[in-house]
């Protein structure tokens, strides 16, 4: 008898052989979680930060079932003016510096390490009133699709720009 034992075919394509698909965030809990371990991990976003003076800088990190991670980087005196993200809740992470919030509540302080989470429709501005430049992670959910300005002439809304460059 041979003692030798041969398996046939790839056993990873058995469905119960293989490890469970992680799920995506279904919570606000979840995306605030997913926000943390992102900001974790720096040298996944840290070396693609850049600083520009003429615009707030921004750039897709990641995407998935129903959700997007921007990174955005803020010069002294860039703010967002005030704006709604339409559809999308989400969830601000202070990376790196100092933002600002002014908002229904009041104006917040945000420090490194801090997050904000908002449903649709929530109203607010991010600035950077600091003398550093500062870095932000935002998560939306689901992705962004538009964001209507507030306070702009004639009651204007301005809408994001295709999903491959749309700027949060």
């Amino acid at each position: 008898m041979n003692s030798d034992v041969q398996i046939a075919g790839d056993p990873l394509a058995i469905p119960h052989l293989l490890p469970p698909v992680p799920a995506h965030p279904a919570t606000v809990a979840g995306f605030a979680g997913l926000a943390r371990s992102i900001a974790a991990d720096r040298a996944s976003w840290a070396p693609l930060v850049r600083f520009d003076a003429t615009t707030r800088w921004y750039h897709r990190l990641r995407r998935g079932p129903g959700y997007e991670v921007w990174l955005l980087s803020w010069v002294p005196g860039q703010g967002s003016g005030r704006h709604d993200h339409g559809p999308s809740s989400g969830v601000l992470t202070v990376l790196e510096g100092e933002l600002t919030e002014h908002g229904t509540g009041g104006t917040r302080t945000l420090a490194a390490g801090a997050q904000r989470v908002f449903a649709p429709g929530y109203v607010h501005e991010v600035a950077n009133d600091a003398l550093a430049p500062a870095v932000s992670l935002h998560v939306y959910f689901p992705g962004l699709t538009e964001m209507p300005m507030h306070g702009a002439p004639h009651g204007a809304r301005c809408a994001a720009p295709a999903p491959e460059t749309a700027a949060p």
